[in-house]
């Protein structure tokens, strides 16, 4: 009777919290995951760990309005300048761009492509999504020095140091198509 009770407690206060808007994940977490919480060592804020960044999907349905406005801020800043370590606003390096969009949507996620890597869980070609973030090999060494937003139908939306020389759309089946390793999902 008492689990019954706690299950109907916790029913009013999911329901109340979601019909008010108030979508705060560190109320919902279990304890063991609250205390997963890691300092950023680039800013000293707090960030989540990943299992919780893989909670807050961005390219689930419930969030397909925000994917939608990522990307339309992403193709605002088509022709954007690339200059090394820039996160934005008006000049990016490739995973400064990816941060910068994730930033601008309230996702805290990892300064560096090869960091950014290593954040989710790695989803084959076949398995991204818009939204999803792209790692790339450009240089063919084994590890990851490139990233980018997918955009759906074998595009995405990059901040290039090569021809393009600042943000731009390519395809996957261009000349990145070997050097691509894999997605994850925010």
């Amino acid at each position: 009777m008492k689990s019954f009770i706690f299950m109907l407690l916790f029913g009013v206060f999911l329901f109340y919290t979601l019909l008010n808007g108030e979508h705060n994940t560190s109320v919902l977490m279990p304890e063991s995951i609250m205390q997963e919480r890691v300092e950023d060592n680039t800013t000293g804020n707090e960030i989540l760990p990943r299992s919780v960044l893989l909670e807050q999907n961005l390219s689930s349905e419930d969030n397909l309005s925000q994917v939608e406005s990522m990307i339309a801020l992403a193709q605002s800043k088509i022709g954007s300048p690339y200059m090394y370590a820039k996160t934005g606003p008006d000049s990016f390096d490739c995973s400064g761009f990816v941060y910068y969009l994730f930033g601008e949507q309230d996702i805290r996620i990892a300064r560096t492509s090869i960091a950014q890597s290593k954040e989710g869980t790695a989803l084959s070609r076949t398995e991204i999504r818009k939204g999803d973030i792209l790692f790339f090999d450009t240089s063919q060494k084994g590890h990851v020095n490139h990233s980018g937003i997918y955009l759906g139908e074998d595009k995405f939306i990059h901040a290039s140091s090569g021809k393009a020389k600042g943000v731009t759309i390519s395809d996957m089946d261009g000349w990145y198509q070997d050097k691509f390793l894999w997605g994850v999902r925010r």
